[in-house]
């Protein structure tokens, strides 16, 4: 079955689904994971986003994301003004990723908390995008699901205690990643659902020793 997404493509500010709706969606998606108000960014093209990205909008829908916009926001255009109104310093360039889809980016961020981000993602058409680096290790999501993404040291046990929680909640688990640095370093599970997951599950999750940081993305639709 053909999905009337997949047609006609997303509600959005135009003039590309790639360059602009997919940009608009990164930076949300960034700001979202970020848990803060930016107030730095550092944003790195890639391929065709350095190449055509100017005359598409992308860096601008990718400022509006950050401010937290939806690509059917008719403000796009306006966003470095709206960034400079509320503190939120800016730059570009351009840069070379390796094995990159050519609709990638590379953002850099810093909250108002103080809190940081490392993010890599493209625009793979059609307003949809994928997660391929958080904080310099490989991960794969792209927002179609309700995620959560826990951050914890590479040890025993903390798979089986994060998915007997959910399941506990009533939550079911549609597809899980795990990712790490090195092994007993840094890792990474992305869990994406099927339904939004409850706040006092993902509270119960920050418990447990060994888990560093936990952030939740909502899907847009849900």
């Amino acid at each position: 079955m053909i999905d009337i997404f997949d047609m006609l493509g997303p509600v959005m500010v135009g003039p590309s689904s790639s360059h602009t709706a997919g940009a608009v969606r990164i930076g949300n998606m960034a700001r979202t994971l970020l848990g803060s108000e930016p107030k730095g960014a550092k944003i790195h093209l890639h391929g065709s986003f350095a190449e055509t990205g100017v005359g598409h909008g992308t860096d601008k829908a990718l400022v509006a994301g950050l401010l937290g916009m939806k690509p059917d926001d008719l403000e796009i255009p306006n966003s470095f003004a709206l960034a400079e109104e509320r503190g939120m310093h800016v730059t570009f360039d351009e840069i070379t990723l390796k094995n990159a889809h050519p609709n990638s980016v590379l953002l850099n961020l810093l909250g108002e908390d103080g809190s940081t981000l490392n993010m890599q993602a493209c625009s793979i058409g059609g307003g949809r995008i994928q997660v391929t680096k958080l904080d310099g290790v490989d991960v794969d999501f792209s927002g179609d699901y309700h995620t959560l993404i826990i951050h914890n040291r590479d040890d025993k046990g903390y798979i089986a205690d994060v998915t007997t929680a959910l399941s506990r909640g009533g939550v079911n688990i549609a597809r899980m990643s795990l990712c790490r640095d090195k092994r007993g370093g840094n890792a990474i599970m992305v869990l994406e659902t099927d339904e939004k997951v409850p706040y006092i599950v993902r509270e119960f999750l920050r418990q447990f020793a060994g888990i560093i940081h936990i952030t939740y993305y909502e899907r847009e639709d849900g």
